[in-house]
Order: structure tokens, then C-alpha cells, then sequence
């Protein structure tokens, strides 16, 4: 143990001797673990953000919108045809087992002014049951009843950038009276923010209201009953695979639409743009990963390099050692300790690095990040083996030295 203890003094000491050259030569593996540490952590703070943003939408949704048809010879894209009705959504909530709640919107962007201000935002016309579906909480006020939609009452529910724009800061909104193109509307409640989307729609700058009311004195229809969109939640995120077909099935039946023809819908299951979204940032994060190992290589490299020239400087000393019975052994286990100290040093000053540089970043460009420990001390592990691997080579040439060969080297 006393041995052990000696040669890692003395490795150490070597390399204190040559403070710059042993900084220089960490610095392939301190950029490369750098990078690691920070590009794990981008990618995970990505990661969760996509999470966030597809939880807020609501839990194990599936939506529905009007699909691709094809009319007078031309293909129209998805939601250009009135293929979807209230029929349908109440009859996934009735027929397909793996469905536990519905709702659907009618949406069409409008001006709403209230005394001197106006904004244009998206109006919604939607049933009673859209919040508990989208996991959606009120943040004051009370949501619209089965009455206000039975009536077609105007009363709506402003989201919190709809609220930002029309009254002033600390103004109540409850009961004050707003105009939705030029229809007088009574505000009954507020919803709670919800933020941006993964594709940067802002989902507070909206107003919800009864989808009869929306249907009859706000939006207009040519056909009575037509949705934008259905939203059906599953009854557990395991039963989330069985509501795609179950809903396809329903609705190629109800439509009546032949075998070997395309929908005239498009059922989205919102867990599966999380997953494209994070399939994605994987594929960049991998590419960035293969250059950080790339500059793990060259620091492995610069570090066999520069033991091969501490070899040759101290071809004198290592024949002295032999010369007083140090073992091959002790001076392969030397050079090997110098060479893994250098890349363990380099290591922990790459970790430190990445997480300042992570902090930078998420700090300056406003990035969602996420520091990871296992990446860090992985990334640290990796460094230790670059160390041993190509500080073998000259640490074995170093003990195969020829004493007396050693001590006549000028």
C-alpha cells in the first residue's frame, strides 16, 4: 500500500513540474467532456420541455380534425373539408371503450373590443365538458353550464393573454361586458395560463364560449352540427394505442366510406409528436455526442503524445530506478498514473466547464436545459479510460527500457 502510495506521489509530482504542458495537454479531453456534459444537458432540458408542453395540452389526448379529401379532381389538405359533426364526437364518447370523455371546438379568429381596446384572438365555441377534457383550470370565475350551451347564452371565458390586452393591469374581468364582432358577451371566468405550444402557438390567447352560442351568434355555419375538432381523452395512458383504431373504425363506418378509400379525418395522437419531437432532438444530440467524442480522441492522443516525450526526457531517471531495483511494473504503473491523472483532471474541469457553459446558455439564449449527474459522471469515467488506453503504450515502453541503455542516454 506504502508502494502504491509512493508512485502515485511521485506521478504526480512529475507532472507538476510542467504545470503548462500538462494544461495543454488536458485541454482535448476538457472540451470533449465539456461537451458532453453540456449537450446531454440541452438535450434533455429539450426533452422535458416537449413533455411540458404536450402535458399541457391535456393527458393521453387524441384529436380529431376534418381530414384530406379530394374534390373536382383536387387533393385538399387536412381540416379544408366539414367532415366532422358533434354527432361523431358524441358517438366516440358512447361506442369506443377506450374513450372517457369528449369535446369539440368551432373556431374562427375574431375582434373583441372592450371600451377603448380592441384584440383580435381566436373564439371558440365549445361544450362543457373541453376544460376537464384539456386538464384545463380556472383561474377566477366559473366555467359555462349545460344551460348557457342549451340556451346559446353570451357568456365567455377569456384566456390570460386576451386579459392582458383588454384591461388594464389589476382591472377585475368578472362581469365586465366585452363585444365578440360586435355581439355583447358577459365575461364569467378566467382561465389559468398555459403557455406556448411545441409549435409556438400561444394557447392563452383565446375565448371559449358556449358552442351553440358560437355556432348561432358568433362564428356561422352552412351546415348545422360541423366541428374543427374533436378532442377525446383515453381512459388510462395505457388504453391511449386502443383509441386511435377504435375511433377510425367508428368513424369510416359512420361516414360510410368503402374500403381502400382514404378518411375524409385525421385522428392525431399527441404522444406521438412527443415522441417524433424527441426522436428528433436524439438524432442531433447523438451528432453533437460524436464530436465531443471526437475531441475526446485528440485529448487521448495529445496525452500519448506528450508521455511519449516525458518517456524520452526521463530515460535517465527510469535508468537510475531500474538501476536501484524498481520493477518494470512500478514504472508502467507510474506512467500509467500520470497519464489517468491527466485525463481525470481534465475530466473534472470539463464537468465544471459544461455545467457553467450550460448555465450560460440557458441564461443568454433562453434554453430549456437539464443537467444530468449519470452524463457527468459518465462523461468523467471516460475520460479515466481515455487515460489508461493511450497512456498504456508509452508507459510500457517506458518500462522496457534497458537499464544500462538508460543511464548512458544523453
Amino acid at each position: 500500500m506504502n508502494l502504491l502510495w509512493m508512485t502515485v506521489v511521485t506521478a504526480l509530482r512529475a507532472l507538476r513540474r510542467n504545470v503548462l504542458r500538462s494544461a495543454l495537454t488536458m485541454l482535448g479531453v476538457i472540451i470533449g467532456v465539456a461537451a458532453v456534459v453540456t449537450m446531454v444537458s440541452i438535450g434533455r432540458g429539450a426533452n422535458a420541455a416537449v413533455q411540458r408542453e404536450i402535458q399541457s395540452l391535456g393527458n393521453n389526448l387524441v384529436m380529431i380534425i376534418p381530414g384530406a379529401t379530394t374534390a373536382s379532381g383536387v387533393h385538399m389538405s387536412s381540416g379544408s373539408a366539414a367532415t366532422l359533426t358533434v354527432a361523431d364526437a358524441t358517438a366516440i364518447a358512447k361506442e369506443c371503450p377506450a374513450v372517457s370523455d369528449v369535446a369539440w371546438a368551432k373556431r374562427q379568429v375574431v375582434q373583441v373590443v372592450y371600451g377603448n381596446q380592441n384584440w383580435a384572438t381566436a373564439a371558440q365555441g365549445v361544450p362543457p365538458s373541453y376544460l376537464a377534457v384539456r386538464g384545463w383550470p380556472l383561474s377566477a370565475g366559473r366555467f359555462f353550464d349545460q344551460r348557457d350551451d342549451a340556451g346559446a347564452n353570451p357568456v365567455a371565458v377569456l384566456g390570460q393573454t386576451v386579459v392582458d390586452q383588454l384591461f388594464a393591469p389589476g382591472e377585475d374581468p368578472l362581469g365586465a361586458s366585452i363585444r365578440v364582432k360586435n355581439v355583447p358577451f358577459e365575461v364569467i371566468g378566467v382561465l389559468a395560463r398555459k403557455g406556448q405550444t411545441a409549435w409556438g402557438q400561444d394557447q392563452d390567447d383565446v375565448i371559449l364560449m358556449p358552442f351553440l352560442t358560437a355556432e348561432r351568434r358568433v362564428i356561422g355555419t352552412q351546415i348545422l352540427g360541423t366541428v374543427d375538432m374533436i378532442v377525446a381523452s383515453a381512459t388510462t395512458a395505457d388504453a391511449l394505442p386502443r383509441v386511435e383504431p377504435q375511433i377510425r373504425a367508428l368513424l369510416r363506418e359512420r361516414h360510410r366510406i368503402p374500403s381502400g378509400q382514404d378518411d375524409d379525418f385525421t385522428v392525431r395522437d399527441l404522444n406521438e409528436i412527443a415522441e417524433a419531437s424527441k426522436n428528433a432532438s436524439a438524432v442531433m444530440m447523438n451528432l453533437l455526442l460524436s464530436v465531443a467524442s471526437v475531441s475526446l480522441l485528440v485529448g487521448g492522443i495529445g496525452i500519448m503524445n506528450i508521455m511519449l516525450v516525458s518517456v524520452t526526457e526521463r530515460t535517465r531517471e527510469i535508468g537510475v530506478r531500474l538501476a536501484v531495483g524498481a520493477r518494470s511494473g512500478h514504472i508502467l504503473f507510474q506512467f500509467l498514473v500520470e497519464a489517468t491523472a491527466l485525463s481525470l483532471v481534465g475530466g473534472a474541469a470539463g464537468i465544471v466547464l459544461g455545467i457553467a457553459a450550460t448555465r450560460l446558455i440557458a441564461h443568454l439564449a433562453q434554453w430549456p436545459t437539464l443537467l444530468s449527474a449519470p452524463a457527468a459522471a459518465g462523461a468523467f469515467l471516460v475520460a479515466g479510460a481515455v487515460g489508461i488506453f493511450f497512456g498504456f503504450y508509452p508507459a510500457r515502453r517506458a518500462a522496457r527500457l534497458d537499464p544500462i541503455t538508460a543511464l548512458r542516454y544523453e
